[in-house]
């Protein structure tokens, strides 16, 4: 059976699962709703779906299993609210909402209807991050010490819907924030406190366009984020993980690891492809809507993240380390425990 996706939204990143689901066996997108009906045609056509003017309108007309929510973060708990509502799984891009309150309340009306419900969060499906964190678990770097992670490139923001807080929540600390807060719980576990250094604003925009967000873990390993869409990093390299036993580094071309007892780094991968990683997140929420595997990205872990993206907001504005909220299990967990 080919299971139908609704796709809200016909942005950038949508347009990106028009060839994530290009050449996905068993799923199709077969309708697009925005309400820029040129937009929504375009994509359409490509898929020789429907094109519609709402979500009431998409989820009326087209018979679906699933939606994927692809619009700015401020409208994503509208949408999937009224998507769980009618029944349909709902797979929503990062970050899945602006405030906690509003997470958790699209955890719980999931969790009401019984429906399938996660975020979208690319890199944990990364081939090399995923060799990467088997290396860690078996023991090839010992106990982690400390985690390293930069996303920065200079980026023109200023037209953007990114840069507009009643849009996206904030600025570069949400938005390239989600995912390495995702990466860092996905090697260090819970998050328990975090602090947020702010550089000088230089694109004269209204949100944070450069921060370090400093990470302590339940374990006490800590990592270093850099975040920032006005200078360009100009390494290949970034994740890195250093242990008490090695070290390794994720890079964009390609990974290696280090044992403390050489000097060699033994390459384990070959980089980064986006839409390859994001195939791989469709078929694990598939693969969980068909009920043959479990989800990657718990409910738990969508609603840490905004947890840590809350928190680390609230260190902005305080200049000073706030304590995350504790519901964070990075394994597989029960809508119950967040709802």
């Amino acid at each position: 059976m080919t299971l139908r996706f609704g796709v809200v939204g016909a942005g950038g990143i949508a347009r990106s699962y028009l060839d994530v689901f290009a050449e996905l066996p068993g799923a199709a997108i077969v309708g697009v709703a925005d309400p820029d009906a040129v937009a929504a045609r375009s994509l359409a056509d490509a898929v020789n779906g429907v094109a519609v003017h709402s979500v009431s309108e998409l989820l009326a007309t087209v018979e679906l299993d699933a939606v994927v929510v692809c619009t700015p973060p401020d409208s994503h708990p509208t949408i999937a609210l009224e998507a769980i509502a009618a029944g349909k799984a709902v797979l929503c891009e990062k970050p899945l909402a602006i405030t906690v309150g509003a997470a958790r309340a699209m955890v719980a009306a999931a969790a009401s209807v019984g429906v399938l419900f996660t975020m979208a969060t690319k890199f944990r499906f990364v081939d090399d991050v995923i060799e990467a964190r088997g290396l860690v678990e078996s023991g090839v770097v010992g106990e982690i010490i400390q985690l390293e992670n930069t996303f920065a490139s200079r980026v023109e923001m200023s037209t953007r819907w990114n840069a507009d807080p009643t849009v996206s929540g904030g600025g570069v600390l949400i938005d390239n924030g989600t995912h390495s807060v995702d990466i860092a719980r996905a090697f260090l576990g819970p998050i328990r406190e975090v602090l947020v250094l702010e550089r000088p604003r230089t694109l004269g925009l209204d949100v944070e366009d450069s921060v370090q967000l400093l990470v302590r873990a339940g374990s006490d390993a800590t990592a270093t984020i850099d975040l920032s869409w006005s200078y360009d990093n100009a390494t290949d390299t970034y994740l890195q993980v250093y242990g008490t036993d090695g070290a390794l580094r994720v890079g964009w071309r390609e990974s290696a690891y280090r044992e403390n007892r050489t000097d060699r780094w033994v390459p384990f991968g070959v980089g980064y492809d986006k839409i390859t990683c994001m195939r791989r997140q469709v078929a694990n929420f598939c693969g969980a809507l068909r009920g043959d595997e479990t989800l990657a990205i718990s409910v738990a872990d969508a609603v840490a993240s905004v947890q840590v993206i809350a928190a680390a907001y609230e260190s902005l504005a305080l200049g000073d380390w706030v304590a995350v909220e504790s519901v964070q299990s990075v394994d597989a967990a029960s809508t119950e425990e967040v709802a």
